[in-house]
């Protein structure tokens, strides 16, 4: 056994995963009374966060930048769709490929919603260089462990 396999615990509370875990549904539940406000849920916010920012995309684009697969996507999409807030269309240059696009009624929402991220940091406590430094390091752990499950596979 080598000396990373042998210094672990097993203590649930020195988990990164669990730690992680656990600050993930922590902050999710601080985000759901704002996005009530919006009428919608974090996914779907999450959704048109990438929406606003890029503009038209195809739904694929759109999978890829939350990291999450289409069969995920697509049903958040619907929903969307049917608060009318998003509209999805073939693409005339490529019929497999759907475009999604943000309605009148979906850029109307940005502007309330852009009260959101610092009404998040109020709530927590937080600092903009503490979200930022936080924020440094998780991006850096994901790179990490998508790495390692790449060399996994």
């Amino acid at each position: 056994m080598t000396n990373e396999e042998s210094d672990g615990s097993l203590l649930l509370d020195e988990q990164l995963c669990f730690a992680l875990y656990a600050a993930q549904r922590a902050v999710t539940a601080a985000y759901r009374p704002l996005l009530d406000e919006l009428g919608l849920t974090y996914p779907q916010y999450l959704v048109l966060l990438v929406l606003w920012e890029r503009g038209e995309t195809t739904v694929k684009e759109l999978a890829a930048a939350l990291r999450l697969d289409y069969g995920t996507v697509s049903p958040l999409l619907k929903r969307l769709e049917a608060a009318g807030l998003v509209r999805r269309e073939r693409s005339a240059r490529d019929e497999r490929s759907v475009l999604v696009t943000v309605t009148g009624g979906g850029e109307e929402l940005r502007e309330r919603a852009g009260r959101v991220p610092g009404a998040l940091l109020a709530a927590t406590g937080l600092d903009g260089t503490e979200a930022g430094r936080l924020r440094a390091e998780l991006w850096r752990l994901a790179e990490r462990a998508e790495s390692a499950a790449d060399r996994a596979r």
